[in-house]
Formats: C-alpha cells, sequence, structure tokens
C-alpha cells in the first residue's frame, strides 16, 4: 500500500512567523499520524521578492521547531529538485498540453482593464471574476497585438457549467453545482514564469502528494487547482483548509507583523515546545498552552479535531515571552 504523501510549501521571501509555523506543524502532524512521507517544497519563482539565504532559514527555523521531513532541498529524494525555481520545464510541458488542447488563450488585459472588470457591481460576497475579455479573440486580432510586442499572459478556460466539489477535512464540503465557477485564470504570466496555479498543481502531482494542508486564506484557489488536475489527467490530493492567526490589527499574521517571527521569539526567550504547546492550544489540540514537543502530539491526531475559524484565531504574542 502506498503510504501518504503531505507536504509543506514555504515561500522564501520572508523568515517564517507563527501563522506559517501553525500551518507547518498540522501539515507534518497528520502525515507523520499516518506514518507518511513529509516532503519540503520552496516556492520560489517570485524571483523579485525572492531573497537570498532566506531558504536556509526556513530550513533551520523548522528543524528548530521539532518538524522533520523526507524529501527537500537539503535532502533531495526521487522528485527532485525541491525548489520551484528548477522545475521550469515541468511547467513548460505542462502548459504546453494545455495550450495544444485549447484549454489556455492569451490575454492582452492590463492591471487597469481588470480593474474596471472588478469595480463592476458584485453580489454580497462574491469573488471577483475575469470578464472574459479576450476569451474568444479572433486569431487575427491575436496576431496582430502579439506583432506589437504586447506579451500576453494566458489563462485557462474554465468551463462555468462545471463547478468542482470536494470535500475539506477541516471546512467540510466545498463548491459543487450551483456555486459560482472561479472564471478563467491566469496560468502563465506575461514575463513567461508559470503562474502559481499552474505550478502548485504540477508540482503536487509529479511529487505525488495525496493530501494538502495549508491556510483558510487558499481555500479560493481548490476549485482552479481542482479544473486543472483534471485538465492535466491528474488525480488532485485531499486538502484540508486549517485556521488563521490574526494580529492584534486584526489582519492575518504576516512578515509585516513585528515579533512574530519563530526567530524573533527564539531570540526573546521562547522555546520550541513553548510555542508549539501554545499553536496546539489555540487550534484546539490541547486544553491548556502547556509546553509540548512536536512529536508527542502524533499520537491520535486527526485533522477533524482541529478548530474551524473562518475569521482567523486572534494571537497575542506579548504574552508568550518569558518574563524578565
Amino acid at each position: 500500500m502506498d503510504l501518504p504523501r503531505g507536504r509543506y510549501a514555504p515561500s522564501p521571501t520572508g523568515h517564517l512567523h507563527l501563522g506559517n509555523a501553525s500551518t507547518a506543524l498540522l501539515a507534518w502532524l497528520s502525515i507523520r499520524a499516518q506514518a507518511g512521507r513529509f516532503v519540503l517544497r520552496m516556492e520560489d519563482l517570485d524571483s523579485g521578492r525572492v531573497r537570498e539565504g532566506l531558504d536556509r532559514d526556513i530550513l533551520e527555523d523548522l528543524a528548530w521547531l521539532g518538524l522533520d521531513w523526507d524529501e527537500g532541498p537539503d535532502r533531495g529524494g526521487p522528485h527532485r529538485p525541491y525548489e520551484q525555481s528548477g522545475r521550469g520545464s515541468l511547467y513548460d510541458r505542462a502548459f504546453d498540453a494545455l495550450r495544444a488542447s485549447g484549454r489556455a488563450y492569451p490575454c492582452f488585459c492590463t492591471r487597469g482593464d481588470i480593474a474596471a472588470a472588478a469595480s463592476a457591481p458584485q453580489a454580497p460576497g462574491d469573488e471577483v471574476r475575469y470578464p472574459g475579455t479576450c476569451r474568444d479573440l479572433e486569431a487575427g486580432e491575436v496576431a496582430g497585438r502579439l506583432r506589437t510586442g504586447r506579451a500576453p499572459a494566458w489563462r485557462l478556460r474554465v468551463d462555468p457549467d462545471r463547478v468542482p466539489a470536494f470535500v475539506d477535512r477541516v471546512r467540510g464540503p466545498w463548491g459543487g453545482a450551483g456555486g459560482p465557477p472561479p472564471g478563467d485564470f491566469v496560468i502563465r504570466r506575461k514575463d513567461g514564469v508559470a503562474a502559481y496555479q499552474l505550478a502548485v498543481v504540477v508540482d503536487d502531482a509529479a511529487m505525488e502528494i495525496t493530501e494538502v494542508v495549508r491556510g483558510d486564506d487558499l481555500l479560493p484557489s481548490t476549485l482552479r487547482q481542482l479544473i486543472l488536475f483534471d485538465a492535466l489527467g491528474r488525480s488532485p490530493p485531499v486538502f484540508a483548509h486549517v485556521p488563521l492567526l490574526i494580529g492584534a490589527d486584526g489582519a492575518r499574521l504576516s512578515k509585516r507583523h513585528d515579533g512574530v517571527t519563530l526567530r524573533e521569539l527564539r531570540d526573546a526567550g521562547m522555546t520550541a515546545p513553548g510555542i508549539v504547546g501554545r499553536l496546539a492550544w489555540l487550534l484546539g489540540l490541547r486544553p491548556s498552552p502547556e509546553r509540548v514537543h512536536a512529536r508527542d502530539l502524533t499520537d491520535g491526531f486527526a485533522l477533524d479535531g482541529v478548530a474551524v475559524a473562518p475569521e482567523g484565531i486572534p494571537v497575542d504574542t506579548s504574552s508568550w515571552l518569558p518574563r524578565a
């Protein structure tokens, strides 16, 4: 029987903060509880934001927290390389197949064009979708625009009558008939680099990932990715979208918040078991924020025990720090 395969895929654009650590911990616990293989992959396609050396720092921070992995940039494995920046040929082949099948089309819309479309009235809570401006351009018009030197992005044609459905292991049933389709989305940027949606699907398929645990902010991406898995003839993993941690300002924790990276907390005197214990308490895994090693949480762990908090979980790290 094939082993379950999970992954954590950070972007080396900043040091890991508590929100990253929370998601990584849950992804790791789920796979280790199933005696599966855990994969670490660096999502470093955004060259303008990637910072040199942060990939090494991320590996160090995860190891300090008590997590380990079976495949990754530092360990190698059967699906190397484990950095997206080295996997461009895989993305190109997938894009070429989608283009050849007629599923991909060039889009010449500017950011201003898309912003104008986004300003049109929307139903409350509805997701803004691309209006299909370039979807049916004649071949002659496409050729003429290309001759002007305008590089297009490429979008995937989405059938508005086929909305995929899935059962999220934390949030429950999602999508399906009657729900709004995600609209045509970008799979290749104007600079020729694979967009996030295409890269992550190609990687998860190639690395044989069977379970994806990630933050609630990526839940809207799942329908797009299911459509891509189908278009590429690959089976999707199961998904689990877990709560985000939010700061005192009401925004989800990010690299712009001060004092929330693992390095800052470690330098201030926090221990890894201290952080893991408080995260486990916030996520509903423990009744109190007592110190605990990550490895001691695997026994009996199940994703259905994770708290459901669509609005996020507030966290105030000032109460975490050791008293002078």
